[in-house]
C-alpha cells in the first residue's frame, strides 16, 4: 500500500541514523516469503561494513539510504513493507536488519527509539532491497520514473499523458508518467479536482491538468503533514511503529454507499479500473470525455 506520503514519512523518520556508521547487515531467520535482496547477504555486509551513512532520499516510492563510496541502498517496501528504527510489528516478518553505531545524530530523541538500528519490516514479502551505485540507480530505476508528483507541473502532466487513451486514474498510477502516486491518493485527488476517474486522458483540457496536478500536489502534502495512511489492516506504520493519521480525512477512499461530503446530492460510488478499486461521487465529479462504451453503459 505504501504511496509517495507514506515512502516520504519513513524517509523523515529514518533521517536520525545520518552520520552512523554501518556495523553489520543480517537477515534475521525467517521462514516466510523471502524478499528480494541483492546482492546476497554476504556481499551485502561486506560492501556496507564500516561505511557512513551520508543521506535519506526517496525516488517515488522508494527509499533511498545514501551511503559513502557513491552507492545507496534502495528500499521498496511495495504492498506491505515497513522501514522502521525501532518496535517491528513482529519479529516474524523481519527481513533485514542493519546495525549501526553512533553517530553524531543519535543524540535526536525519539520516545520508542531503539538506537543502533535500521530495520525493513514486510509481511508479505513483496518488497525488495537493493544496493546500488549511484550509476546503477540512474540506469536502473531513474531512467524508468517520471517526474515526482510533488515536483511535476500541469504542463509536464499533461505532454507525458494528453495522447494516452487511458482513463485518467489508471495512468495517474503509472509511475513512467508520474512517480509517486497509487490508488489511494488517486481517488482521493481526483475528487478534489472534480474530474471523472473515468475520463479519457486524451480529452482533458488545459484547466482539467491544472486542478488535478493543484489537487495532487495539496493531498500528498496534506497526507505527508498527517504521516500517511493507516488502513483497517493496520500494516502501514511510520519509523518508530506509529500509525498515520491521513485515514481520517479520506474523502472517497474506502466509504461507497455514503453521500458525498461536497455536493451532498451524490453517493460515492465504487467501480473497479484495471483490478483496483475507485471511489468516486458521480454527481460531481463531471461526466466528461468518456470512452464511448463506458458512456453507454452509464
Amino acid at each position: 500500500m505504501p504511496e509517495l506520503p507514506e515512502v516520504e514519512t519513513m524517509r523523515r523518520g529514518i533521517l536520525p541514523i545520518i552520520g552512523c556508521k554501518i556495523e553489520s547487515v543480517v537477515c534475521p531467520r525467517c521462514e516466510r516469503k523471502p524478499i528480494l535482496l541483492s546482492p546476497a547477504i554476504e556481499e551485502f555486509d561486506r560492501r556496507l561494513r564500516g561505511k557512513q551513512v551520508v543521506g535519506i532520499g526517496r525516488r517515488g516510492k522508494r527509499v533511498l539510504v545514501e551511503v559513502e563510496e557513491e552507492q545507496a541502498i534502495v528500499i521498496e517496501p511495495r504492498m506491505t513493507g515497513l522501514v522502521l528504527l525501532a518496535d517491528p510489528p513482529t519479529r516474524e516478518h523481519l527481513r533485514l536488519q542493519i546495525n549501526l553505531n553512533s553517530g553524531p545524530n543519535q543524540s535526536v530523541s525519539h520516545p520508542k527509539r531503539q538506537g543502533g538500528q535500521l530495520l525493513f519490516w514486510d509481511r508479505r514479502g513483496l518488497g525488495t532491497v537493493r544496493l546500488l551505485t549511484h550509476k546503477e540507480i540512474r540506469e536502473q530505476i531513474d531512467i524508468k520514473l517520471g517526474t515526482d508528483a510533488l515536483e511535476i507541473t500541469a504542463d509536464g502532466l499533461r505532454d507525458r499523458l494528453r495522447k494516452s487513451q487511458r482513463a485518467i486514474k489508471v495512468a495517474l498510477l503509472d509511475q513512467s508518467a508520474v512517480a509517486g502516486v497509487g490508488n489511494l491518493y488517486a481517488a482521493e485527488l481526483l475528487f478534489r479536482a472534480g474530474i471523472d476517474p473515468r475520463t479519457r486522458c486524451d480529452r482533458l483540457s488545459g484547466p482539467q491538468w491544472k486542478r488535478i496536478v493543484c489537487a495532487m500536489q495539496h493531498v500528498l502534502n496534506e497526507a505527508i503533514l498527517y504521516e500517511g495512511s493507516t488502513l483497517s489492516d493496520g500494516t502501514y506504520r511510520n519509523a518508530i511503529n506509529g500509525e498515520g493519521s491521513y485515514q481520517a480525512h479520506h474523502l472517497v477512499y474506502d466509504r461507497a454507499q455514503t453521500p458525498c461530503p461536497r455536493c451532498e446530492e451524490g453517493t460515492i460510488q465504487r467501480i473497479v479500473q484495471a483490478q483496483r478499486s475507485t471511489f468516486f461521487c458521480p454527481i460531481c465529479q463531471r461526466k466528461r470525455g468518456l470512452h464511448p462504451t463506458l458512456a453507454s453503459r452509464r
